[in-house]
Parts: structure tokens; C-alpha cells; sequence
């Protein structure tokens, strides 16, 4: 469905019925979370609601809406405009970062956080990976723990495919930057007090463990479960054993 939310245009997926689920894409756009989304839905008896962040997708991105805080302020004010209540965040890479900003908004409509493999927090020495200069190949590797099987080889894709993942790694640099960090965000955790769990595929190499440590040390009271054979796309890779973690801490929350 397509929704007006003050203005900007938000393309969102909404799956089934039960405690509703907000879940956040990362920079590969809706896709990557799209399967798992209605994996949980049909499997778990949740209500699963998936927007697609403006740009991605080819969907419409005004001017004016340019951070990943500002992504964070339109998704509270989607479950403003749902009425959804008691809702569990779940965000994975920048969808980690801006589950991250929206704890910080603390919207009564929220019972918990998950951030899956985030990006947004610095952790000296430990940067997000540039990114924007691997190569498709380095991408699959950085990714996956098992990128021969999950990797994506765009030469075999159609030129509409393509051009949407060109359109996609553009709207990602103005929401994420070249860093994919915000040196402002560690501090400003520390006022979170809503229940918070970060979730970390050990095999990832764009964001780090060190990433999902430093989230940990910013969040007060944040739980850590590290998820063994999957790397930044935990739901892609093990979507059962994350479908498990998420569900697991819904229930500890409710």
C-alpha cells in the first residue's frame, strides 16, 4: 500500500495479523528483508510491516529527506498513522541504525528494539567497511559466510535489475554518508530505555563485531546474541534461527 505520512510518499508491505512487527531494510533495499518479512508473518503469526525507505526501489525520495534521523522520525510517525500499538522494531544494517534513532525517539507505541548487524555507531579501529568500492565479488564476501551460495552476481541480472541496484547504492550514500557512521550516535544512546537486543552474524565483514560490542556498551540494559554461519544478512542466511531470537525476545517484552 502507499501512504501519505506528512507529505512524503512511503511505499509499505504489510503481512498478516497478531503483535505487529515494524521491520527495516539495509541498503539492498526491501529485498533482503521482503522473503523473511512474510516468512514470519505465515510461520509466526505476527503482523509484519515492511516500508520501503524513500529512493529505494524507485520509489520517490523528497529533497528535504536526506538522514537516517529523519527516516527514524517518519517511521514513528507511520505507527502514528497505523495505530499500531505494543510494536516490536526490528531493523537490519542502516535499518539497524535508524531502529537505533527511533529508540532514542522513544515512541509509546514501542515495546523493543532488535538491531541486526547495524551500522551507524563508531567503534574505534573497527570501521564499516568503504563499501562503495567493492566490487559486486568483495560485496558477496564482506556479506555472507557463505557468499558462493547467497552472493548475487549482477552480470546475471536484467538491466532494470541493475539499474534499480545503481539507484539503491546512490540513495544509500545520502542517507548513510561514505562512513555509514554518525559519531554523535554512541552518546546519545545512553538515554534508551526501552528494552533493546543486538543481534550479530559473526561472519560479517562490512559492520564488524566490535560494531555490535559498541552498540552494547552504548545501550543501557542491551542483551547481545552472536549467530554462528551467517554474516551481515543473518535473515537471508539463517531466517529460521533469527525468526527464533526475534520471536524469543517479543515474548520476553510483551
Amino acid at each position: 500500500m502507499n501512504l501519505d505520512i506528512n507529505g512524503t510518499q512511503l511505499t509499505v508491505a504489510d503481512h498478516g495479523d497478531g503483535f505487529p512487527i515494524l521491520l527495516l531494510h539495509g541498503g539492498g533495499g526491501p529485498q533482503t528483508v521482503a522473503t523473511w518479512g512474510e516468512e514470519l508473518a505465515e510461520t509466526r503469526g505476527l503482523r509484519v510491516i515492511v516500508p520501503t525507505h524513500p529512493g529505494f526501489a524507485g520509489t520517490p525520495r523528497p529533497t528535504e529527506l536526506r538522514t537516517i534521523g529523519q527516516l527514524a522520525e517518519l517511521y514513528v510517525r507511520l505507527l502514528d498513522a497505523l495505530d499500531a500499538t505494543n510494536v516490536l522494531v526490528v531493523g537490519n544494517s542502516i535499518g539497524g541504525w535508524i531502529t537505533a534513532e527511533m529508540a532514542i525517539l522513544a515512541s509509546p507505541r514501542v515495546r523493543g528494539y532488535v538491531i541486526v548487524n547495524g551500522t551507524g555507531v563508531e567503534s574505534p579501529g573497527n570501521p564499516v567497511a568503504d563499501f562503495f568500492s567493492l566490487t559486486p565479488d568483495e560485496i558477496a564476501r564482506y556479506s555472507y559466510a557463505n557468499p558462493v551460495r547467497f552472493g548475487l552476481d549482477p552480470t546475471k541480472l536484467a538491466p532494470a535489475a541493475r539499474q534499480m541496484m545503481t539507484q539503491n547504492r546512490a540513495t544509500l550514500e545520502i542517507y548513510g554518508g561514505t562512513t555509514m557512521t554518525d559519531p554523535t550516535l554512541g552518546t546519545r544512546l545512553a538515554t534508551v530505555s526501552t528494552p533493546t537486543l543486538v543481534v550479530w552474524g559473526e561472519a560479517d565483514r562490512i559492520a564488524p563485531r566490535a560494531i555490535g560490542d559498541a552498540f552494547v556498551d552504548s545501550i543501557p540494559g542491551a542483551d547481545f546474541e552472536l549467530m554462528r554461519d551467517a554474516g551481515h544478512l543473518p535473515q537471508i542466511e539463517q531466517p529460521t534461527a533469527l525468526a527464533d531470537i526475534v520471536e524469543r525476545f517479543g515474548l520476553r517484552v510483551r
